[in-house]
């Protein structure tokens, strides 16, 4: 299948590996942004086949993740209103608020609906114009242009009962915020390829050049990571902080005018919270003033919301890179995927989920530090 196979080859990933082994003479540290890369490098075991000299840290690149948790509460007084119907994605419902979930809501006779695509959302509010239906939008920059078509639709058509509550962020902050943190270590980016896809190119080399880091645009194959890390290692070799594109099937130095004009009307730059992270300035999206009649957040005045996060929980600490899943001492004990303590562990994108998964328990072999053989590891083909 054009696209999947070739970029599984095992012969070709060996010999992108035997280049990055040759090429290293000293420690680096990467961060791919992108939770689906992370999924990608830990299903493989693409960071054991790595030189010990490159370590690849987990980088917040997860939206339900860093979604954060008075954005949750507010999503679950809403779900469960009478009148309402909330809609989601289906791996926003297991996330925990401060005392519940999404799924909870249901079972005590919330409608809360899976759909999707926010379209199925705006569909389920031309049906139903008795009730009030909200759709749960949240998400990197990847999302954001069918969620703004959707809210687009909904006022031309004059439907007054569909709203979003929204929590969308953008990576390009999130970026200068890990670079400006005293303990930051990373010394180049993996970028994610979908999100470029929509964006483009252009607000990255300013970054690269400010912190002397190189960013590379990378995919989610094997092979497509592989490439990145030879990209970056070799910038970092030389001495270079240069932004590469080495996902040109997806991505255009531009981006997608269509999407990115869609994003320029309906919403605007504004300053966001991100679970486990903190606040980061012009780091997320609200809609503009045009659209704001269609903000569940003003539409049904959640306010007083108080939060708290599960002391054991260290999900901020692995979202930010300090740490590796398994470093948590709640991690596949306390919180696990049926008893998730942060949304780490739910998410199909997150870091713990993925440690979780493909079996990287405390203390097992496949651990850093302690490698397994080539031979042994679930890699590329």
């Amino acid at each position: 299948m054009k696209y999947i196979d070739e970029f599984n080859d095992p012969d070709l990933a060996r010999r992108l590996l035997d280049e990055i082994h040759a090429t290293v003479t000293r420690p680096w540290a990467l961060m791919e942004v992108c939770g689906g890369q992370t999924h990608t490098i830990i299903r493989h075991g693409i960071d054991q086949l790595l030189p010990d000299a490159v370590e690849l840290i987990h980088g917040p690149g997860c939206p339900v993740c860093v979604t954060p948790l008075d954005v949750i509460d507010k999503a679950l007084e809403i779900a469960a209103r009478p009148g309402v119907i909330f809609c989601s994605f289906g791996d926003m419902l297991r996330v925990p608020g401060t005392d519940r979930d999404l799924f909870r809501v249901k079972g005590e006779g919330g409608d809360v609906r899976v759909v999707y695509s926010p379209l199925d959302a705006l569909d389920l509010a031309r049906k139903n114009p008795d009730r009030q239906v909200v759709f749960f939008a949240i998400g990197f920059e990847t999302t954001a242009p069918a969620n703004a078509m959707a809210v687009h639709q909904a006022r031309r058509l004059g439907l007054g009962n569909f709203s979003l509550l929204v929590s969308h962020v953008r990576v390009p902050p999130a970026i200068e915020a890990i670079m400006t943190a005293p303990e930051c270590r990373v010394q180049a980016f993996l970028a994610a390829g979908h999100v470029c896809s929509v964006m483009g190119i252009a607000e990255y080399p300013e970054l690269a050049d400010r912190h002397r880091v190189p960013v590379v645009v990378t995919g989610f194959e094997p092979l497509d990571i592989l490439e990145g890390i030879r990209r970056a290692v070799r910038q970092l070799e030389r001495g270079e902080h240069r932004v590469e594109n080495a996902y040109p099937r997806a991505v255009r130095e531009q981006g997608n005018p269509a999407a990115l004009s869609m994003l320029e009307e309906v919403f605007e730059v504004t300053d966001r919270n991100w679970r486990g992270i903190g606040p980061i300035p012009a780091s997320g999206w609200r809609l503009s003033e045009t659209y704001r009649a269609y903000d569940a957040e003003h539409r049904f005045d959640v306010t007083g919301i108080r939060t708290e996060e599960p002391a054991v929980c260290r999900a901020g600490e692995v979202l930010q890179g300090l740490i590796k899943p398994t470093e948590c001492e709640a991690f596949g004990t306390a919180c696990t995927p049926r008893t998730p303590l942060g949304a780490t562990m739910v998410s199909s994108e997150g870091a713990c989920a993925a440690y979780h998964l493909y079996r990287r328990m405390p203390g097992g072999p496949a651990q850093r530090g302690s490698r397994i053989p080539r031979e042994e590891l679930n890699t590329v083909g």
